[in-house]
């Protein structure tokens, strides 16, 4: 089975197996190499299944070859917690140096932090390097804290309200901390809110279960019935009973934001704190942003900035950026960006809406100011302040990396063009990366169908904090080591995390040129704005498919490739030719040309329809009409606001490569408001 998943990659297991021959023993374990490539594969099936015994039979089979070490972590990780604490060290010290070691390090370490092994857990973990599991490291710091008497109350903070699920490791540091009086009560009550907001009663209940034991119980009936919980309320005198309403008002606002806003205003209002009102009022207000609700505004006008955190403050300048034809809107935007966190302000997407909101503040004013020296002199003439500001914050993030930071460019009066290229790699450079035993382990595990496995020993290989970790050459090394085999989402995710270099071919790949080109022309598609959403969509790998059913470069549905081949005359179309390069194309493109052709050429609505349907973006473009920037800052899901910002700014750069010329993602973006009277939907059937 796994071989129809290979493709073009299958080509490039020579190579790679010529690579693994020189840097490990048993050469002549690849003999049979197609069959120990079926055993291998079925031990991943086993895996999944929770198989131990017919991983444990086959593990012997496998031995020498390439992937034995993925095999050997497969094996004794179905069985950890029945392993002993000597058999997981040898296996560890076999496959010494490998992903595989840390991968197996990082699940014994939250083993015995589970068990409470603090003096195991002591000991193996300077030797972890991957380190980037946060319940690892909370383990870590209750060691820290409670054995070292070291300060980690910021850090444990961070971890702690940062995970949206419970877990272990951090509640347990930070039940200490709580009962060390350094981390307080209210600590503890916004992990308890971040929880019910997110709809995660078990986060909530843990955390409520260290300030309020005998309540934690109640916070399921909040879950299930917050209007029923409230209604059996009249009044709230302790500080846990007016949390518990503060809980009750969070989640019935996630469910009804009007008649949330009217319980609070009505009732509950004066028995809160003014931090309490504000949190409150705040969450109602992002429920009716996530709703595109005018009303947003003024819920977010009766909370405080100071009182709350970096999300609810973004979604007050989401709020706001869609009332900046009032006078007000602007102000809103700068006061609540400043009120961040300096992590919050220095976000590309804040950074820019606070220089556009002072400069919004001067429109009319002039744009200089003479100052005469005290005593006489010659006068002197200077941008007006605000205006210095944000031409300051505008250089900070300008570049062609991103979509603020192409609009930053266009701010500044630049406009996109490809940057230089790096200077080329050296062979000596080359020969490096091509003799790197994780990323060749790598680039074969993923040609023969373990893509996920594939990719975490890619990027642990790849990443900076790992032990002999890559430097800038070094990525765009192993970044071409990638491009030449064709693992196109390693090319591109690889060279994207150099910092200084910008390495167009490898960031901005153009797989099947012909294909896509020629079929874009063919329909009236922009060939860029189709790169841009191929890129986003599956980073050009063939076999991509999502968790909802979409397959192939252009992740089609399997209902929307049945309703556009009959729109376009492709007879005796079947889903499973999805997988074929052509017909996805095909398919992709003339989607996507129904669906830009139904929002008027609008590439911003057009994405957003792509990636939610197009029902959604019929409803959010109502209202007043925004620049497409302000618009796509508004998305109310995450995924598809991220989505619509990428393809936008991908499809300005593969202009710019395709045509040489200066490109502007304004231009692309333009403005987006309600459908005009006379307009009609092009197709009202569209999926």
């Amino acid at each position: 089975m796994h071989l129809l998943i290979l493709n073009s990659n299958r080509k490039f297991l020579v190579p790679i197996l010529a690579c693994l021959t020189a840097l490990v023993s048993s050469a002549g374990a690849y003999a049979q190499q197609n069959k120990a490539d079926d055993l291998i594969v079925e031990m991943g099936q086993a895996f999944k299944r929770g198989d131990k015994k017919r991983l444990s039979s086959l593990l012997p089979q496998v031995k020498g070859h390439v992937l034995e070490p993925q095999a050997a972590y497969w094996e004794i990780k179905a069985r950890l917690d029945e392993a002993s604490g000597q058999e997981v060290q040898e296996t560890m010290q076999r496959y010494a140096d490998s992903y595989h070691e840390d991968r197996l390090r990082n699940d014994w370490l939250l083993l015995l932090g589970q068990r409470r092994d603090w003096a195991s857990f002591a000991l193996q973990y300077p030797k972890y390097r991957m380190h980037d599991d946060k319940e690892v490291r909370c383990y870590a710091l209750w060691i820290e804290a409670t054995q070292k008497n070291q300060d980690v109350k910021d850090e444990v903070r961070r971890h702690w309200l940062g995970m949206r699920d419970a877990d272990d490791g951090c509640t347990l540091v930070a039940e200490h901390l709580v009962r060390e009086n350094k981390l307080g009560a209210g600590d503890v009550w916004r992990k308890a809110r971040l929880g019910m907001e997110n709809n995660r009663p078990r986060a909530a209940t843990n955390a409520v279960r260290i300030v309020a034991p005998d309540f934690a119980a109640q916070v399921a009936e909040i879950h299930g019935n917050p209007v029923r919980y409230l209604s059996s309320r009249t009044v709230a005198v302790t500080a846990a009973r007016k949390e518990l309403v503060v809980l009750a008002l969070i989640k019935m606002a996630t469910n009804d934001v009007e008649a949330a806003a009217g319980v609070l205003e009505n009732k509950w209002n004066a028995f809160l704190s003014p931090e309490e009102r504000s949190w409150v009022w705040a969450v109602v207000g992002k429920q009716a942003a996530l709703k595109l609700d005018v009303a947003a505004g003024n819920y977010f006008e009766k909370a405080h900035n100071a009182h709350l955190n970096d999300d609810l403050l973004g979604w007050k300048v989401r709020a706001a950026l869609r009332a900046t034809q009032i006078p007000n809107g602007w102000p809103v935007v700068l006061a609540a960006i400043n009120a961040m966190s300096e992590e919050g302000r220095k976000d590309p997407t804040w950074m820019y809406w606070k220089a556009r909101a002072l400069q919004a503040l001067v429109v009319g004013q002039a744009t200089t100011v003479v100052s005469v020296p005290a005593g006489g002199g010659t006068p002197t003439t200077a941008l007006r302040p605000e205006l210095a500001q944000a031409q300051d914050l505008y250089e900070q993030i300008a570049s062609p990396r991103g979509f603020y930071e192409m609009l930053a460019m266009e701010e500044l009066g630049r406009k996109i063009t490809v940057p230089q290229r790096a200077v080329p790699l050296t062979v000596a450079e080359k020969e490096v990366t091509r003799l790197n035993p994780g990323l060749n382990r790598a680039l074969y595990a993923i040609a023969i169908g373990l893509r996920s496995e594939g990719v975490r020993e890619w990027n642990y290989s790849t990443n900076l904090h790992t032990r002999g970790g890559m430097g800038e050459r070094e990525l765009l090394a192993a970044a071409d080591f990638a491009c030449a085999r064709e693992v196109w989402d390693r090319c591109i995710n690889t060279s994207e995390r150099s910092k200084t270099s910008f390495e167009a071919e490898q960031r901005f790949p153009m797989p099947f040129k012909d294909s896509v080109v020629q079929r874009s022309q063919e329909i009236g598609l922009d060939p860029a704005y189709v790169y841009g959403l191929i890129r986003q969509e599956s980073r050009f790998i063939m076999d991509a498919r999502s968790g909802v059913g979409a397959s192939g470069l252009m992740q089609v549905m399997p209902a929307t490739a049945r309703w556009t081949a009959k729109k376009i005359g492709l007879n005796n179309f079947t889903v499973d030719q999805l997988q074929q390069r052509d017909t996805n194309i095909a398919i992709g493109t003339a989607y996507l040309k129904l669906v830009l052709d139904d929002f008027a050429g609008s590439m911003p609505l057009a994405a957003a329809a792509y990636n939610a349907g197009p029902s959604r973006p019929r409803n959010w473009r109502n209202g007043v009409t925004l620049e497409a920037a302000a618009w796509a800052e508004n998305v109310p899901f995450s995924e598809t606001r991220d989505y619509v910002k990428k393809v936008l700014s991908n499809a300005t750069m593969y202009a710019a490569i395709l045509s040489g010329q200066p490109q502007s993602l304004k231009a692309r973006l333009g403005m987006v408001g309600p459908r005009g009277a006379t307009a009609q939907e092009v197709n009202k059937d569209l999926p």
